[in-house]
C-alpha cells in the first residue's frame, strides 16, 4: 500500500513538473514570432493522432467495422464540438452517447 502511495506521489510530481518547468523556464525570455505561429498548430496534430488511434484500433489492430461504438459515436460528438465550440459539451456527449450505444 505504501508503495502506491508512493508511486502515485511521484507521479503526480512528475506531472506537474512537466506541466510548470517549461512555463517558469520560458515565461521571461522572448522567443521568436513563428515559433509562436508553429506552436498554434501543434495541438492539433498530436490530438488528432492520439484520436485516431482510439477511434480506428482496437487490440493493436485496424477495426473499422460497424460493431466498433467508438466510431458511431464520434460522428454525433464531432458535430457537437463543430457547431457549439465547447469542450464539456463535446465530452459530455462522447461520454453519454457511448454508456447509451453500450446499453
Amino acid at each position: 500500500m505504501e508503495k502506491k502511495i508512493a508511486l502515485l506521489l511521484v507521479m503526480a510530481v512528475s506531472n506537474w513538473l512537466m506541466k510548470v518547468l517549461p512555463v517558469r523556464l520560458l515565461s521571461d525570455r522572448k522567443l521568436p514570432e513563428a515559433f509562436l505561429v508553429w506552436l498554434k498548430y501543434v495541438s492539433v496534430p498530436v490530438l488528432s493522432a492520439m484520436l485516431a488511434i482510439d477511434l480506428f484500433t482496437e487490440k493493436g489492430k485496424l477495426d473499422i467495422m460497424p460493431s466498433n461504438l467508438y466510431l458511431w459515436i464520434s460522428v454525433p460528438t464531432f458535430l457537437v464540438a463543430y457547431f457549439t465550440k465547447s469542450l464539456y459539451l463535446t465530452v459530455l456527449m462522447g461520454i453519454i452517447g457511448l454508456a447509451l450505444l453500450r446499453l
